[in-house]
């Protein structure tokens, strides 16, 4: 009866997560726009990209690193 609460708060805070870097983003972008133009606005956009770039690399790597980990220690890690 319980196995949708972590799916459900896991679904929120990729939510709320997601929602707060975008308008981290665009924050950076609007400033950017303001301070000193298109430039800037490159500079800020090539920044924000790099940061997703490396999450989403690390991400991955700490997702295959678990699933090593698992296996090396003989859990049983298919899918039903």
């Amino acid at each position: 009866m319980m196995e949708w609460v972590p799916t459900v708060f896991i679904a929120f805070k990729v939510l709320v997560l997601g929602i707060g870097m975008f308008f981290a983003v665009k924050w950076h972008y609007d400033q950017g726009k303001k301070e000193q133009g298109a430039e800037k606005q490159r500079a800020v956009l090539r920044a924000g990209a790099i940061t997703v770039v490396v999450f989403v690399v690390l991400l991955a790597g700490l997702l295959v690193l678990t699933f090593g980990l698992g296996r090396t220690l003989g859990l049983d890690l298919s899918l039903p």
